[in-house]
This record gives structure tokens, C-alpha cells and sequence, in this order.
């Protein structure tokens, strides 16, 4: 992979993480395009670009490397967090999680990865693991079809996803294959864009960024989260597959949002790859995603303090909110992507200095 292509997949990368958090701090970057309306998809998408498929004849081996890339720090970090809920029940009175169990704590992560609250938003990385490897057995049995044929195969089953989570019990295990179906989809159409795409045709004119936003524009009349009684509208929630009464819209819209998002850093590259914070924001997406919401709890906590208000208050709330997001939000934001980053250098730090964590 050259320089340039990494340098931009990193940006993306940071992008990705970048509209995560202000997802949930719920207002937009790119307002044509609602929080949750894509990001996670595009994140499955960035996966299917950087697969390889030399690892189609070696399956043992990217196993082993998604478990040490993914799997092992998912588990440190959950034994930090279940410290963390504990220390703040004390604390507060409050227990920010599901009951502790061995259940729990090694089972649940597959299923919906919601054990504990402040690091609920790792539950990507699970389904991420599963999503891949799952990737890895079909483009095995698939490697000899044509192209056509197998970019039908994937399209089904993302297009499917939806309709299927509506006819059928969302058990656990059903909840997963659903999540699983729509996710591969998009790490197909990474890896396709990959392959197929980049290098070969110019998909970022004039002409083709306007049927995107017109595409869009005729979505955005779908929308219906200008008023949470309404429903998510274009965002979904992919975690609980819930579409609410959308079929085709959420797999539509996350089309549209990726292919804006390769736009603007196609666009932006020239004035965004000199900028190492930015630089840092995509080498640190995973750590980033483990803390950000205990880091905006302690932000939280620190203007309690100020103020002279119990914590217990936060208590009352759930684990997205913010104190007085009129005059906070940005405040959040920028402190959150800042401490979170740099958290992430630093546990690298770490890990260079302490031998035994040195394979992780």
C-alpha cells in the first residue's frame, strides 16, 4: 500500500472516530448527513480496505492477529472498566452496567458488548472480530466466482439484513447473524473499492457529487430525528438492529455518508496530512473509542466540582449526557478527542517500556 493511500485511510480512520464522538454528543459535522446515519458502516468499510488476501490461505494466522489486535486489549480494557463501575458505585451509589458475572464479562461482549456502560461503545470491536473472520471464510469459498456473481452474494445479504430483523425474533444469536449480514456488506464494498476502484476510475467529479447529494436530499425527507418522539430517521442503531420502520434507507444512507467521506478527505488531503493531531486521532481510533465516554464523565465530574453540585446528581441521567450542552458541547468535544488521543500515546508508551505486553 503506498504512502499517500495509508496516509488517507488514517485520516479516514480519524474522521470515523471523529463522528462517533459527536454522535454522541448528538450534533453534526456534515449536516446533511445525521449522527449514526453511517459512521459505523464507514468503519466496516475502512476494514474491508485494508484487508489482505494473502490471509485467505493463512486463516490461522489472522485469527491469531484479530485476536492480539482486537480481542486482548477488548478484555483489558473491560477488566478496567469493571474496577471503574465498581469504584464509582461506591462512590455514587450508582452501577453503571449489567450485574458481574463470568457471563457477563465473557459472553455478553459477543452478543450486544453493553456489560458496562461507560465502555459500551466497544462493543463494535467484538462484532468487528466476528464480522472479519466471518469475511475471511466466505471470501475462501467464494474466491473462484466471478465478480459479478459475489458482489450480488454480498449486496443480498446486506440489503436483506433489515427485512429479516423485522420478520423473525431478534434472539441473541439472531441479533448477531443480522449485524453480521449488514457489516459484511460494507467491509465487501471496502475491499471491492480497493481491488477495483482506486486507481482505476475517478468517482470524485463534479458531476457525481451532485447525484450524491441528490440521492440525500431525497433521503433526508426519511428523516425524522429533528424530534426524539419521531423516531431515528436516516440513523440507526445498529447494535440492537434497530431501523425502526426504514427497509432500504439505512443501507442507502450509509452508501451516501462513505462516499462523502471519501470525498472530503480526497478534497482535504492536501491541507489535513501535515496535521499530527489529526495524524494521532487515526492511529489511536480504538482507545479513543474505549474512553471517550469516561472521559466526557469525568469532565462531568470536574464541573460538578466547580460548581459546587454532588455527583450523585449525574446519577439521574443516562451515560450520554452532558452537563448543559448548550454552553458545553464543544467544550466536550474538543477535551474529549484531546485527553483520549493522548491517553492512547500513552498506553503505547507504556507498552514499549513493559516487556510481557510487548505482543499485544
Amino acid at each position: 500500500m503506498d504512502k499517500i493511500l495509508s496516509d488517507k485511510i488514517n485520516i479516514l480512520k480519524a474522521l470515523a472516530i471523529t463522528l462517533v464522538v459527536s454522535g454522541h454528543l448528538e450534533f453534526r459535522l456534515f449536516d446533511m448527513f445525521p449522527p449514526y446515519s453511517f459512521q459505523l458502516a464507514l468503519f466496516f468499510f475502512i476494514s474491508g480496505m485494508l484487508f489482505k488476501d494473502k490471509y485467505l490461505d493463512n486463516v490461522a494466522e489472522f485469527i491469531k492477529r484479530r485476536v492480539k489486535s482486537l480481542l486482548v486489549l477488548y478484555f483489558i480494557y473491560s477488566a478496567f472498566y469493571a474496577v471503574v463501575t465498581i469504584v464509582i458505585d461506591k462512590l455514587t451509589g450508582k452501577f453503571w452496567g449489567m450485574e458481574l458475572s463470568w457471563k457477563n464479562f465473557f459472553i455478553t461482549p459477543f452478543l450486544n458488548g453493553h456489560q458496562f456502560d461507560l465502555s459500551c461503545p466497544m462493543w463494535f470491536v467484538t462484532q468487528l472480530f466476528m464480522t472479519m473472520v466471518t469475511f475471511l471464510f466466505l471470501e475462501r469459498q467464494f474466491r473462484n466466482l466471478d465478480i459479478k456473481i459475489k458482489t450480488a452474494i454480498y449486496t443480498i445479504m446486506g440489503f436483506a439484513a433489515i427485512p429479516l430483523s423485522k420478520i423473525f425474533p431478534l434472539t441473541p444469536v439472531f441479533l448477531i447473524i443480522i449485524r453480521i449480514m449488514f457489516s459484511l456488506f460494507f467491509v465487501y464494498l471496502g475491499h471491492f473499492y480497493i481491488r477495483k476502484i482506486h486507481g482505476n476510475y475517478n468517482i470524485f467529479t463534479p458531476k457525481i457529487l451532485g447525484i450524491v447529494l441528490c440521492i440525500q436530499a431525497v433521503l433526508w425527507h426519511f428523516n425524522r430525528d429533528f424530534d426524539p418522539t419521531h423516531g431515528i430517521g436516516l440513523s440507526y442503531v445498529l447494535v440492537w438492529a434497530r431501523f425502526d420502520s426504514q427497509i432500504v434507507v439505512p443501507v442507502l444512507t450509509s452508501i451516501t455518508g462513505i462516499w462523502f467521506s471519501l470525498w472530503f478527505i480526497h478534497v482535504t488531503y492536501n491541507y489535513l496530512k501535515d496535521i499530527k493531531f489529526i495524524k494521532l486521532v487515526g492511529e489511536n481510533t480504538y482507545h479513543i473509542m474505549a474512553n471517550h465516554l469516561f472521559v466526557m464523565y469525568l469532565i462531568t465530574a470536574a464541573i460538578f466540582w466547580v460548581n459546587g453540585i454532588p455527583i450523585s446528581e449525574r446519577n439521574n441521567h443516562n451515560i450520554y449526557w452532558i452537563f448543559n450542552p448548550v454552553q458545553n458541547t464543544y467544550l466536550y468535544f474538543v477535551l474529549t478527542m484531546v485527553i483520549t488521543t493522548y491517553t492512547g500515546q500513552l498506553l503505547k508508551w507504556i507498552k514499549t517500556k513493559i516487556p510481557v505486553v510487548k505482543e499485544w
